[in-house]
């Protein structure tokens, strides 16, 4: 086969292949949004409180999905909270201060932790709230504090490896033109690498932010609740989407229970397309007062 044929049939599979992803993704969401438009209404929501008495936290919701979606949010905001900060320095560190001795052995303990099944992480969590409980405190219990823990450990590689693949992809030319004027390592890194590596970091955040909000097996063993309410600390008990889809699915009663799983499953991809925008509203608003054209001004 010549060069030409080489390249027709792999410009073929490349867009057979682009295609089968492309329509895997629209069937699994014409599925759930054929099962679970019909299930989506107020009550599914809120259950027979107000709008502004379950918004408020006047009245608890106890027969619809608001404090699942508020312990969602709970969860992921402050684990993802907890993580880029830890995350992104740890990259920083990889990629502008390691040796290269020191890049292998910390990229492979990273490695490490992103491939650990999310059940370990879990049982990791479950017990240091069984040492805590035992050593420390006996009122210490499973709860949202030791959840958004277990799952910021759990997405810490994700942060911390974009962030270092995205320094180390940028230009020479990028890398040394503010130390020629004069910029120290740190104000190079913060005014110029930084903003420019942004994109990269934020693909990692967004990959976290998914990672936090669909997880099912950490939050089942560190305190996640059926009937929990709104998480009213950190120490609390709490509901989650993934946990009452899960919860669901295995145990419900009749169709009508079963299509409201459905509906649950639409609602967490609601919740996640509003965090991914929220992640891309951020990015432009940081790109544009921190511009690498700031430093020079």
């Amino acid at each position: 086969m010549n060069t030409r044929g080489l390249g027709w049939c792999l410009h073929l599979f490349a867009w057979g292949a682009a295609l089968l992803l492309l329509g895997s993704v629209l069937a699994l969401l014409g599925y759930l949004l054929i099962k679970g438009i019909p299930s989506l209404d107020r009550d599914l929501i809120f259950g027979q409180v107000s709008f502004l008495d379950a918004v408020l936290l006047q009245k608890r919701v106890f027969d619809g999905l608001f404090p699942a979606i508020a312990g969602t949010l709970c969860v992921v905001v402050v684990s993802v909270g907890l993580a880029i900060p830890v995350g992104v320095c740890a990259g920083i560190y990889m990629s502008e201060f390691a040796t290269v001795s020191q890049q292998r052995v910390f990229g492979l303990m990273f490695d490490i932790l992103a491939g650990i099944p999310s059940i370990v992480i879990g049982l990791f969590g479950f017990s240091g709230a069984v040492f805590i409980h035992r050593y420390v405190s006996n009122d210490f219990r499973p709860c949202l504090a030791v959840s958004v823990v277990s799952l910021a450990f759990l997405v810490l590689p994700y942060i911390t490896r974009t962030t270092q693949a995205s320094l180390q992809g940028l230009a020479a030319q990028t890398r040394q033109a503010a130390l020629a004027l004069g910029a120290t390592r740190v104000q190079n890194i913060f005014y110029v690498l930084l903003p420019r590596a942004f994109s990269g970091i934020l693909s990692g955040i967004i990959l976290a932010i998914g990672r936090c909000a669909e997880d099912t097996a950490v939050i089942m063993l560190t305190g996640v609740v059926a009937t929990a309410g709104i998480p009213g600390s950190l120490l609390g008990s709490y509901e989650a989407l993934p946990f009452y889809i899960y919860y669901i699915s295995s145990q419900y009663t009749d169709a009508a229970e079963l299509m409201s799983g459905y509906g649950a499953a639409i609602i967490l991809l609601g919740v996640c397309a509003i965090l991914f925008l929220m992640a891309f509203i951020i990015k432009r608003q940081l790109a544009g007062h921190t511009g690498p054209g700031r430093f020079y001004g």
